[in-house]
């Protein structure tokens, strides 16, 4: 039984894991981290992973991109993997990730669900086929408490679709202050924040006469608790590296 903590456990998607774990046989919760330590789960929940007394097989992160270095730390010191699952990273973070990566297993990705990871396939291959003749622009929808903006899974999406495009695309992510025509080079990057709406990125492909979209709606967070699960399973007993979905997907194929 693979015993796993979740940092953030008290928030929605924390939540939402400790559901979805509790309704599998080969895993289970053993602690959790989050500031709000009153919580009325049967686990012990600590303010931080220092505290932290049980230990764990992995960790699961739905907390907030302050706590990467403490978890971090935790990962190096104690050679436990850790699923990186938290939005917002900066630049600085992401090197960080990456050069703690070399000392402990991580698994990160901006969209734990596998719907997404087909559309950023079928995006690549749009990009590749249709070439500039097309302009792309892509759409992302969600929820009026989201910080960020655009998504981390639409920057994924844009830089999927870069890296087959030939001269590169760039992302464009505010056209009002510019008057003059879409360059064919533009991605247009467009963020909707509104409701309780959990999830939806769109990719549109606009050419002489016709229209291809590329779409992919999440309906309840529980498609990303699950992938994140699966995640956190794929890691456990893995030698130091960065993992991202790519790596889980082409071991369950």
């Amino acid at each position: 039984m693979i015993q796993i903590a979740i940092s953030g456990v008290c928030g929605k998607m924390g939540r939402n894991l400790v559901a979805c774990i509790a309704e599998r046989d080969d895993c289970c919760v053993c602690c959790g981290i989050d500031l709000h330590t009153d919580s009325d789960f049967k686990f012990p929940v600590y303010d931080s992973i220092a505290k932290m007394q049980e230990k764990p097989d992995v960790v699961i992160d739905y907390s907030h991109p302050s706590c990467l270095d403490s978890l971090l730390e935790f990962a190096q010191a104690t050679g436990t993997p850790v699923v990186l699952a938290t939005t917002g990273y900066s630049e600085e973070q992401f090197a960080q990730i990456r050069a703690a990566a070399k000392s402990a297993a991580l698994f990160s990705s901006f969209n734990m669900s596998v719907g997404i990871q087909l559309l950023l396939a079928l995006s690549r291959k749009a990009a590749a086929v249709l070439g500039n003749r097309f302009d792309i622009e892509i759409i992302e929808k969600h929820h009026n408490q989201k910080i960020d903006a655009p998504s981390g899974t639409a920057l994924m999406i844009a830089d999927a679709i870069i890296a087959e495009t030939d001269p590169p695309k760039h992302p464009v992510y505010d056209r009002h202050s510019v008057r003059k025509k879409r360059e064919i080079t533009e991605i247009g990057m467009h963020s909707i924040r509104g409701g309780t709406i959990v999830g939806e990125h769109e990719v549109l492909f606009a050419g002489p006469d016709e229209c291809i979209s590329i779409k992919h709606t999440a309906s309840s967070k529980r498609v990303f608790a699950e992938g994140s699960v699966n995640a956190a399973l794929f890691l456990v007993g893995k030698p130091p590296m960065l993992y991202d979905m790519t790596h889980l997907l082409a071991e369950t194929d």
